[in-house]
Order: structure tokens, then C-alpha cells, then sequence
């Protein structure tokens, strides 16, 4: 009797694994499928390295070096990734770097308006003196 117990709740037990088998191997199979249907990112590429290069020659290098630095770096690990095939990695990766770089053109225009104001701020001043010498 005992041993009739033992092979039903073995039995029992192997029946409880066999919807966790499939689930693992359903899950593994969409993983596989997912990777091999993502495709290169060939636009987001493109449009991130303008961004890049846009930054750079707005003066990137000059009021956010740190930022542009970023998002070269992450454009090269994007085109690695690219030729490795690896196209998420490659998308995110790409999109980060036009963040950085969208970023970088944000802190120059910043930059460059502050400077504007400054020298604006200096124009009137020197008109007010010039006002208050011509009219004593």
C-alpha cells in the first residue's frame, strides 16, 4: 500500500511540472522570436549621429563638454552594437545618445542666451553713463 502511495504522488508531482516545463519553454521560444524579429535600428542611428554631430558644431565641445562626451561615447557603443547585431542594445543605446546630445544643444543655447543677456546688460549700462555725461 505504501508503495502504491508513493508512484500516485510521484505521479501527481510530475503532472504539477509539466505546465511550469511548457511555460518556461514558452517564455524562452518569445524571447528567442522577439530578438530574431527586432529590427536594426537604422533610422534612430541616423538621426542620433546628427544630433550628435549637430551639437558638436553648435558648440557642445565648449558649453557642455561632459554631455557631448556622453553622447559620443553611447553613438560609438551604438554602432558596435550595431555590427554586432545586437539592435536593442544598439536602439537604446542610440536614443540615449540623442537625449545627451539634445541635452548638450539645450545647455549652449542656454550658454550663448546668458552671454547675450550679459553683454546686453553691458550695452545699457554703458548708455546710461554715456546719457548722464552728455546731459551734465
Amino acid at each position: 500500500m505504501k508503495l502504491l502511495t508513493n508512484s500516485r504522488s510521484n505521479h501527481v508531482r510530475s503532472r504539477a511540472r509539466v505546465p511550469a516545463i511548457f511555460a518556461v519553454a514558452a517564455t524562452l521560444t518569445a524571447g528567442i522570436a522577439g530578438c530574431a524579429s527586432t529590427p536594426a535600428p537604422t533610422e534612430q542611428i541616423a538621426v542620433s549621429k546628427a544630433a550628435v554631430t549637430t551639437a558638436a558644431r553648435d558648440g557642445g565641445n565648449e558649453f557642455a563638454p561632459l554631455e557631448l562626451k556622453a553622447a559620443t561615447e553611447k553613438m560609438g557603443r551604438a554602432e558596435r552594437a550595431m555590427a554586432e547585431k545586437d539592435y536593442v542594445l544598439a536602439g537604446r543605446l542610440a536614443e540615449q545618445a540623442q537625449v545627451d546630445a539634445k541635452l548638450a544643444e539645450t545647455k549652449t543655447a542656454v550658454a550663448r542666451a546668458q552671454t547675450a543677456v550679459k553683454d546686453g546688460q553691458e550695452s545699457n549700462r554703458v548708455l546710461r553713463e554715456e546719457i548722464k555725461r552728455t546731459t551734465r
